[in-house]
């Protein structure tokens, strides 16, 4: 793929999954040359690549939309999401070491910079972007560490179509109050080097998306205590 095309595909992707675009709208190969000063075939071809990772729905004769939203693809992302990033955090868990942790420190400290500004004037709208961006790199630091590439691209890929699923006015782009206390416990549970911890955080974290509850299951936490997750 050539630079510019690259450059279309990611300012494109960032654009679907910071809400840019309605549920279900039309997007016009015209109105995105304009946009990017391109080709429409050039266009095109970054709709449909978009459109194998499913950011971008396609049917023939009706050419491409924004995926509509759905609770019922809400709850499966939310699950294979809880499933790849405990794997993935309790994987780097193992096999990181202080390099990851020194990253994941400073992604975490520019995440919670950005979210405190967003607390303190109530309007994530005008920091949306670079909350965006710092939000989504210190889940994927998290697992970086994990040894897995295709654990790591697998949720990448489901990461994403979980922010486009979640992020529109009505859920205030997907930014909760709480999100500072809980990124803060999941950073803790991980430079604690306890994996028990990081299943109940990231869980915590992410089962506010799911529309009925997972399975439980029990483990003993580091006090002795059994915990629920």
């Amino acid at each position: 793929m050539a630079a510019q095309d690259a450059d279309i595909f990611d300012d494109m992707r960032h654009r679907l999954i910071t809400g840019e675009f309605g549920y279900g709208s039309k997007l016009r190969a015209e109105k995105l040359r304009q946009d990017y000063n391109c080709s429409a075939s050039t266009v095109r071809e970054v709709l449909f690549r978009l459109s194998t990772v499913g950011l971008v729905d396609f049917q023939e004769q009706r050419g491409f939309r924004s995926p509509f939203q759905s609770v019922e693809r809400q709850h499966e992302l939310t699950h294979m999401r809880i499933l790849l990033e405990t794997e993935g955090a309790c994987l780097s868990i193992r096999l990181g070491g202080v390099e990851w942790e020194s990253r994941l420190s400073a992604a975490h400290h520019k995440l919670s910079h950005i979210e405190t500004r967003v607390r303190s004037s109530g309007d994530v709208i005008p920091l949306l972007g670079l909350w965006s961006r710092a939000e989504q790199e210190f889940h994927e630091t998290l697992i970086d560490a994990c040894g897995s590439g295709l654990l790591k691209r697998t949720h990448k890929v489901i990461y994403e179509q979980f922010r486009q699923q979640l992020v529109s006015a009505e859920t205030n782009y997907g930014y909760f109050p709480e999100n500072i206390r809980e990124h803060q416990a999941i950073l803790d549970a991980a430079l604690e080097r306890n994996e028990d911890l990081m299943r109940v955080t990231v869980n915590d974290h992410l089962a506010r998306n799911l529309i009925r509850p997972l399975p439980q299951k029990h483990h003993t936490d580091a006090l002795g205590k059994s915990s629920a997750i």
